[in-house]
């Protein structure tokens, strides 16, 4: 079959294209979060993620997409099905993004991330730690696979995560800006409570995803417990719960928390639970946030009686975008320090600034 010239020309700029973009890819050595030192070609061009999907997007552009032939689709899709369905919606090409199974449910399928032939794994710290000797096996098969961490609420480890992650997508500039913004917003909350000197608030966070009748989760080292130490506040959780877990609810009523959160998801599964994230109305939050108040005893506790009483959004937890979490507990624990912050408008910002697609919904709540 003879070819145009045209046609010929234009076959042989796209392939001069595709040349010089795999040429831009370099093998770099890079360090983790874990401090492990791995051999990547940058920017990567074929990509699997474990976690930190919107995360990925919002550092590597929605163009980072592009070059992703894998991930954990239950991590997304299943735990977040809302905030799945708004991307989807937008970028139709994600349903058709191979599936790899999920760590916590032990679906995790080194033999299918094998046959995506991925240039870099990119796994959660959690999702390292659970996978043990899968590990090795992907890399024995010369896969890098790169630790990225944001469940510990560490801003180490928030910035270099950002940093890595621009490094993986090839947008380095862009995850710089991000990884500054989270700084600046970080050490505001700070230098204004060190400066204030006030006594710490003690807080309580639970996970309302069992509804008021069962005491969920609590946080100690990761994600809703640290949030609330960046914001100022003393976490009544810490001499019982370690990582996360039930507290004792004759434990939270006789520390007598001044300030109360409860997080919440999009799920209705569970008909009380605690409604927060895309799609869900002010009205019906708050609602639901009305139910724990009612709880046996709780109208007795100090921030039920100061009406201090919030809710927040369990999927702003561990991403990059969490700062605006611990803007808006912060301003909770200490309200004439942070009148002029507006945590939910920032949360709302972040998505307009670096995702393609708007957030609508509930996701910082007071009662």
């Amino acid at each position: 079959m003879r070819i145009a010239p045209a046609a010929r020309w234009l076959c042989v700029l796209g392939l001069t294209a595709g040349l010089i973009h795999a040429a831009q890819a370099a093998p770099q050595t890079v360090k983790d979060v874990l401090g492990r030192s791995v051999r990547v070609d940058l920017p990567a061009q074929r990509v699997l993620l474990g976690f930190y999907f919107e995360d990925y997007m919002a550092i590597g552009g929605e163009k980072a997409f592009d070059r992703v032939v894998g991930f954990s689709r239950e991590a997304w899709e299943g735990w977040r099905p809302a905030n799945w369905s708004l991307f989807a919606a937008h970028r139709p090409s994600l349903k058709e993004l191979p599936d790899v199974g999920e760590v916590e449910a032990q679906t995790f399928s080194v033999e299918k991330v094998l046959a995506l032939r991925p240039d870099v794994v990119v796994l959660a710290e959690w999702q390292y730690k659970g996978l043990g000797p899968d590990v090795k096996r992907l890399e024995d098969a010369g896969v890098p696979v790169v630790v990225v961490d944001y469940n510990l609420e560490l801003p180490a480890n928030h910035r270099a995560s950002t940093l890595l992650l621009g490094k993986i997508a090839g947008d380095p500039t862009r995850a710089q800006k991000i990884a500054d913004e989270y700084q600046a917003a970080i050490d505001q909350v700070r230098s204004r409570i060190a400066a204030a000197k006030q006594p710490k608030p003690r807080f309580y966070v639970e996970f309302g995803n069992k509804g008021p009748a069962e005491y969920s989760f609590s946080y100690g080292k990761g994600m809703w417990g640290p949030l609330g130490a960046l914001a100022g506040g003393d976490n009544i959780a810490t001499p019982f719960v370690e990582w996360y877990g039930p507290m004792n609810p004759e434990k939270v009523l006789a520390a007598r928390p001044e300030v109360v959160f409860i997080a919440g998801t999009e799920s209705t599964q569970n008909p009380t639970s605690m409604l927060m994230g895309q799609g869900v109305a002010p009205e019906q939050s708050a609602q639901r946030l009305q139910g724990f108040a009612r709880r046996a005893g709780w109208s007795e506790l100090p921030a039920v009686k100061n009406q201090r009483l919030y809710a927040v959004y369990q999927g702003a937890s561990r991403s990059v975008l969490d700062y605006t979490m611990v803007q808006f507990m912060a301003k909770a624990l200490y309200p004439t320090l942070f009148k002029d912050v507006d945590p939910q408008a920032n949360y709302l910002g972040f998505y307009q600034r670096y995702l393609p697609v708007q957030a609508k919904g509930s996701f910082a709540l007071e009662m």
